[in-house]
């Protein structure tokens, strides 16, 4: 699409003259008027450019800014939108001001490696990246006031591309700054904020950019910097990316970094919160600048341990970063300060033996720094601490200062406006405000039958649509051959029950587990007249060569004929892919090895979409299932036999398809509604939407983690 001439924010009339701070404050994205603002604008341009404005208001066309203003009805959102935006910047009587006043004039400040914000800031790779989005968010909308700190990532993370013979490949592309909704950071003094970072015998520097989340400011570092030498500015480049070496310069950067970019900014947070153990070397910058205000070391770790709050998020042992020590030495040589004598003292809190001799590991580091831990679920809070109990020689597992917070997503940004006019038809217009109460949420059951059926066929609608589309973009731009075609998803029946599978690709989510026995799932998939099919996305680590395996087979599985082209695999997984998958598919798959899945927050999204969970009763769902709001997978086996486990889970999955849900789906009645399925989709929404939302999870975090850690000074 070209366009004959390009607008800058100069260009812009004066009666939408703050189109571009609309565009630069990502609580556009869940607010509908402002949606609504840049989509009713110039449709086209919003696709093309994958729903960027910041993007869009570089390349619309002046007539068309012209036109819009002279639309009244435009023009009333534009400014009912800019007067949401300023009255929730300058929000009183917040749920926070209400509820916790002790932190009025304070900060929390939220370390994460990723951040999922929106496809057009790339600085997230999945899960983890998803919960610190969902966190800030909810605590933009609940007047919490958070501070987060993460890299920038000028790469980000890679686009997937899919050879014909199914193998991912990884393509990075570099962030085109003026695209992205992000400015540069200033001192107090005005100044656009660089900070130094001593990384082993040299100093690299980091720029601080901003970004607006509503409420919340997210501080992003980068090391591309002309006066960084080469290999230093290419350590903010991509996410998860590099060597070992690289990865713990990218956490000393990020730990150390971010307490030194904070101060920079003029931000003293009152409380950190560590989202898993990449950032834990903050602990050391901030014992060293508390000592050299004159603070004892034991003074200033037990003040640091106070005011710390931890989340872990993964059992698996390859989650939890551990380096020799003689590499952090090597790396840490500049980082000291007053503090060489209490070397050892600092070493002795990340020691920890996994099994292959003492390493420097950063969740060892980050448990022993922090008063409150959590996990995120019940199940995983479990597991948890029976995995780390030697951190605390001697003591019972249930007194182990280790909890659980079971993760929540944000639901203005996953819930599919179809399902958000039904609520707010039979809920009222407020119930946003009550979404986390259950009793409130039990007005679902209020919904008419044919009122829910026209929304879910409505999203299935929107799902199909946009496989036919990305399956004719890469036809024309791709010349991607027939096959490809057809593995996208092309001879899918849209009126079909449609099973969907997204998720990271490596082994413990047993992604391959529904073709454990294929000739029995080719019965499921082509039963006449109530065919099944499955859409599967996701990406597998650059390095994960058992990922990139798994997704291979599977995608050789949607060539096969025996599955009669209903097994599709769709390419690029992002956030744009994710809304249109859990909104539209009407079953979301989980089969993760039991107990590996910490918590696990895709099938959350779908449920409050009215997409009923089939899962392994592991995560959240070993809380959250019922009996009447989605399906529990329990194969009998034994657990220590992971062959076995695999062969009875397979068979119980085949079974609740072919007894409960294929059924369920295709029982209608003479008007065409399929009354026993909505019970179900019903009672999705019911149960998940308050127990399972950001609103509760940040409510708990507060209430649970951050009040406790605020308290008196230390003296010295």
């Amino acid at each position: 699409m070209k366009r004959a001439a390009r607008s800058t924010v100069a260009d812009i009339p004066a009666r939408v003259n703050r189109l571009g701070e609309l565009a630069h404050d990502l609580s556009w994205s869940w607010s509908a008027d402002a949606r609504t603002v840049f989509r009713r604008l110039d449709y086209p341009l919003w696709r093309l450019t994958a729903h960027n404005p910041v993007r869009m208001i570089t390349l619309v066309a002046p007539e068309t800014l012209e036109r819009a203003i002279g639309n009244p009805e435009w023009l009333a959102t534009y400014d009912r939108a800019l007067a949401r935006l300023d009255a929730a910047r300058a929000a009183r009587n917040t749920w926070c001001e209400r509820e916790c006043p002790e932190f009025a004039g304070r900060s929390i400040a939220y370390f994460s490696a990723e951040f999922a914000l929106h496809q057009s800031l790339p600085i997230y790779a999945g899960g983890l990246g998803v919960l610190a989005g969902d966190h800030c968010k909810e605590a933009s909308d609940l007047g919490v006031p958070l501070v987060g700190v993460g890299f920038m990532y000028p790469q980000g993370y890679f686009h997937q591309e899919v050879t014909a013979d199914g193998w991912q490949q990884e393509v990075y592309e570099k962030l085109n700054w003026t695209d992205a909704p992000i400015e540069p950071a200033l001192t107090a003094g005005g100044a656009p904020c660089v900070t130094a970072v001593p990384l082993g015998t040299r100093t690299v520097l980091m720029a601080v950019w901003r970004v607006r989340v509503g409420r919340v400011t997210l501080y992003l570092l980068d090391t591309d910097l002309e006066e960084n030498a080469p290999w230093d500015r290419d350590l903010s480049a991509r996410l998860y990316g590099g060597d070992r070496e690289t990865r713990i310069q990218q956490e000393i950067l990020l730990g150390i970094g971010g307490v030194r970019a904070l101060k920079a900014v003029g931000v003293t947070p009152s409380v950190y919160h560590l989202n898993e153990g990449h950032a834990a070397f903050a602990v050391l910058q901030r014992i060293r600048d508390l000592c050299e205000t004159g603070t004892a070391f034991e003074a200033a770790l037990d003040e640091v341990r106070r005011t710390t709050v931890f989340t872990t998020h993964t059992p698996v042992a390859a989650g939890h970063d551990a380096f020799p020590f003689h590499l952090v030495e090597a790396h840490l040589a500049g980082a000291w300060g007053d503090l060489g004598a209490y070397r050892e003292k600092f070493f002795e809190l990340a020691s920890y033996d996994a099994g292959a001799g003492p390493m420097f590991n950063m969740t060892a580091l980050a448990l022993r720094t922090a008063a409150t831990v959590n996990g995120v679920s019940r199940l995983h809070g479990d597991v948890t601490r029976r995995m780390w109990q030697p951190i605390w020689p001697g003591t019972p597992s249930e007194a182990l200062p280790v909890g659980s917070v079971t993760n929540g997503v944000h639901v203005s940004t996953w819930m599919a406006s179809e399902i958000a006019v039904l609520l707010e038809a039979h809920l009222g217009a407020d119930w946003l405000d009550h979404h986390d109460d259950p009793a409130f949420c039990d007005r679902v059951l209020e919904i008419p039958d044919e009122a829910l059926w026209r929304a879910r066929q409505a999203l299935r609608d929107f799902l199909f649509h946009f496989i036919r589309e990305r399956a004719r973009y890469r036809w024309t731009t791709r010349d991607a051959g027939a096959s490809r075609i057809v593995a996208a998803g092309t001879m899918f029946d849209q009126n079909a029950l449609t099973i969907g599978f997204a998720r990271r690709f490596t082994g413990y989510k047993r992604p391959e587990l529904i073709f454990t026995d294929p000739e029995r799932l080719a019965r499921i998939l082509n039963a006449h007249g109530r065919p099944v099919q499955i859409l599967f996305a996701g990406k597998a680590h650059p390095a994960d060569e058992i990922g990139k395996h798994h997704l291979q087979r599977i995608y050789r599985r949607a060539l096969d004929q025996a599955f009669g082209g209903r097994i599709a695999f769709i390419e690029d997984y992002d956030l744009h892919v994710a809304h249109l998958l859990v909104q539209g598919c009407d079953v979301w798959l989980n089969t993760p090895r039991k107990p590996l899945e910490a918590s696990g927050t895709s099938g959350m999204k779908a449920a409050i979409n009215g997409t009923p969970h089939l899962s392994i009763g592991d995560g959240w769902w070993a809380e959250g299932f019922t009996g009447d709001n989605g399906w529990l997978i329990e194969g009998q086996a034994d657990p220590n036999d992971a062959g076995a486990q695999d062969w009875a889970d397979a068979q119980a999955m085949y079974a609740l398809l072919e007894a409960q849900i294929v059924p369920a789906f295709y029982d209608r009645d003479a008007q065409g509604i399929p009354r026993r399925w909505l019970r179900v989709v019903r009672q999705s929404i019911r149960t998940v939407l308050p127990r399972f939302s950001a609103r509760r999870m940040v409510k708990e975090y507060v209430r649970g983690m951050y009040q406790p850690a605020l308290g008196q000074p230390v003296t010295k």
